[in-house]
């Protein structure tokens, strides 16, 4: 079938004008804009990854579906902080390249196209559509936990759900979940729940690790996997981006034929990586650390922010402060902020122009500083 046409404002380079003005200032750019993390990959991973780096897995090649060793770290990982037992539910396990390319081949990966619609947050990471778009299917932008709003739409085949959301923060009980898998069910439609950003839930206390709602938790559930995935990364609890390491797992009827077809195109986690992805998800005190340098950080740049004559609260979860731009324009505040040397994201990439995106994905010295010059600004 082959991939079809996209389109996306998705595109950093629209940023480089406002770049160029921000490094311009006297103390340097402080980009807040992409969420790339930049903090040291815990030791745990790293000594797992040079351990394995002449294993049997790296010098040989890789097992798709993920080694013994790994499987079951992500199993337990589900079990201790997610409370599901992926045998149980009868769920099976898909180790993905990045969560990226989990995210925009599944729509192809679902086998769907024209005629296909996929229901998604009306505000989203934007490789939703894209990833529609390749499959050639319609994208529906809605309020995913209104049911009514795309439970009988024609054509509808999946359902992409986001919590806590990126960019907005916003989180979605257990019962808007139970919800939302009911009426796909109903209408025989895959869910897709990226929860990428589940152990960030800034709703429980600081001493807590406590993760949102999961897909596959049995409330919302009903105690099976059926029609459902669940998506998770471990770029952020662990600052892997670049280690590509991600997962799928859920419906074992949907989730082997993807491992096949996986299979054969060779999208498969580096046998090294694949051990450093297991010390990752057992090494749960160094996610605490990592999720509270987060905490602090949203709650710095949510004061800074509102010093500067922003409407700025915290977010629920994920890591990103969504506020409306001053201006009602996001590109006019983005302007107007890298005047200050401070770059953010524009809200039009997320689907509303009015706007900001500010990312605490920047360094303690980063966000002390930018809060700094948005406290001086007025």
């Amino acid at each position: 079938m082959g991939f079809s046409p996209f389109s996306t404002p998705y595109d950093w380079s629209r940023l480089a004008a406002a770049k160029k003005t921000a490094a311009a200032h006297p103390d340097g750019m402080i980009d807040l804009s992409i969420g790339s993390p930049v903090d040291a990959v815990p030791a745990s991973v790293r000594k797992a990854l040079a351990d394995a780096a002449n294993a049997s897995n790296a010098y040989g090649y890789p097992v798709t579906r993920g080694t013994a060793a790994l499987r079951e770290s992500i199993a337990r990982w589900f079990r201790d902080l997610r409370g599901v037992d992926l045998e149980r539910i009868g769920a099976g396990i898909c180790p993905t390249v990045g969560s990226k390319e989990g995210v925009s081949l599944m729509a192809s990966l679902l086998g769907l196209g024209a005629g296909d619609v996929v229901v998604q947050p009306r505000i989203s990471y934007p490789t939703y559509e894209i990833g529609t778009q390749l499959a050639g299917a319609t994208t529906l932008k809605t309020d995913v936990a209104d049911v009514e709003s795309w439970a009988n739409v024609k054509g509808v085949k999946m359902v992409w759900v986001n919590s806590p959301s990126n960019p907005s923060g916003e989180v979605l009980s257990a019962a808007q979940l139970h919800d939302i898998v009911v009426a796909a069910r109903r209408i025989g439609a895959v869910v897709v729940s990226d929860e990428c950003y589940a152990l960030m839930d800034w709703g429980s206390s600081p001493a807590e690790l406590s993760a949102t709602s999961c897909i596959l938790n049995d409330d919302v559930c009903d105690g099976g996997a059926e029609g459902l995935l669940c998506l998770y990364s471990l770029s952020k609890q662990s600052n892997m981006a670049g280690y590509r390491t991600a997962l799928i797992v859920g419906d074992d009827a949907i989730v082997a034929p993807m491992l096949e077809t996986r299979k054969q195109i060779g999208q498969i986690i580096p046998g090294p990586s694949q051990a450093a992805m297991a010390a990752g998800l057992d090494d749960v005190a160094s996610v605490i650390e990592q999720r509270e340098r987060y905490r602090n950080r949203l709650e710095k740049l949510v004061r800074g922010l509102n010093a500067a004559g922003y409407d700025a609260a915290m977010p629920q979860g994920a890591l990103y402060v969504w506020v409306k731009a001053i201006s009602g324009d996001c590109w006019k505040d983005i302007d107007d902020l890298a005047g200050i040397g401070i770059i953010v994201s524009p809200g039009e990439f997320y689907g509303d122009a009015s706007y900001l995106r500010v990312s605490s994905t920047a360094t303690d010295a980063a966000v002390d500083a930018a809060v700094e010059r948005l406290t001086n600004r007025r």
